[in-house]
């Protein structure tokens, strides 16, 4: 069963998704930074008592899809 949470606290998963589905190429490091930001904001708000333990760990995944999606533009942009 999916958890809704309040539209504020949406933000992050709004940037999320902004990054991960960004095509141009020139647009995607802000877009990945951006992401990354809302998503450790969050998660500092969740230590302080104010979230689930189902978005800790959705925010845990994305940064960690975040990072990884990271690494794979910046390899393939070396190659």
């Amino acid at each position: 069963m999916r958890t809704a949470f309040p539209p504020c606290l949406n933000r992050w998963k709004t940037l999320y998704r902004a990054a991960i589905l960004e095509t141009n190429k020139a647009i995607l490091p802000q877009r990945v930074s951006e992401a990354e930001e809302a998503v450790k904001t969050r998660g500092r708000e969740i230590f302080y008592g104010k979230g689930t333990a189902e978005e800790e760990e959705a925010l845990d995944d994305a940064l960690y899809a975040l990072h990884a999606f990271r690494t794979a533009w910046q390899h393939s942009e070396a190659v």
